[in-house]
């Protein structure tokens, strides 16, 4: 390679801001399960509100949704895939199962999760309020950057802080929807409606965390830096060493 072919230091930052974002993109989508998460959330609740819609029987529809939450967590446990959502989805479908088997009202089959997703918008909110955004303590580790970003990278605070206000408030208006369903609806609205806004407001969310994210500086991978330091250290101590011998 001529010295004209070698990289310059604008394209090796180019490069590195590229590998930066496609790591970051890697890491939004197993943070929040991807593409497989949305099913394992999604399709039990369609079964339910499918069975019930039809048959009326809510122990029915109750197995039949706890049954294929099983199904996909052993599909992801033949597969050797992360359990991690696959659990969330087998204990969230069981409370819902054993709820609303035990009180006789379909509707108590959603109350659980309508139950973590106000409690996880609360969440949202109130870490972006005190200035610890959960997708920063999320994507965080993931990314190796851990909670640099507070004090060393103002610019990926700001990208947290947007991305966890937006979902916060996203989820809070799930929530907004759904509970007045609850209350004065009947199960099978409930249910539908609830399925309707299962992808699309997840989608939307995870959209505007790219989108801020994308715009950000790249993440400082301290776990580099921390190596990078050991190594001179281990330099400087061997060259302290050799001037002992010396």
């Amino acid at each position: 390679m001529t010295r004209d072919d070698e990289p310059t230091a604008t394209e090796e930052d180019s490069a590195a801001a590229a590998q930066s974002r496609a790591a970051a993109d890697t890491a939004l989508l197993e943070a929040f399960g991807g593409v497989r998460g949305m099913v394992d959330t999604t399709v039990p609740g369609l079964v339910f509100v499918l069975f019930y819609t039809i048959k009326r029987d809510i122990h029915l529809a109750a197995l039949a949704s706890l049954g294929l939450t099983v199904l996909l967590a052993l599909a992801r446990l033949i597969r050797k895939e992360t359990l991690k959502h696959a659990f969330s989805g087998v204990f969230g479908v069981a409370f819902g199962a054993i709820f609303a088997m035990m009180s006789g009202d379909a509707k108590n089959f959603y109350l659980p999760g309508m139950l973590y997703t106000l409690g996880l918008a609360v969440a949202y909110v109130l870490s972006a309020i005190f200035r610890y955004p959960l997708i920063g303590v999320l994507l965080g580790p993931m990314l190796k950057e851990n909670l640099s970003w507070r004090t060393r990278n103002p610019g990926r605070f700001r990208a947290y802080t947007k991305s966890t206000w937006a979902w916060g408030l996203i989820l809070l208006a799930k929530s907004a929807i759904l509970f007045p369903l609850y209350w004065w609806g009947d199960a099978t609205q409930l249910g539908w409606v609830k399925v309707a806004l299962g992808i699309p407001p997840f989608l939307l969310a995870v959209y505007l965390t790219w989108i801020f994210l994308a715009k950000a500086p790249p993440p400082i991978d301290v776990i580099a830096e921390m190596e990078a330091e050991e190594k001179a250290e281990q330099e400087r101590e061997r060259a302290r060493e050799t001037l002992r011998d010396l």
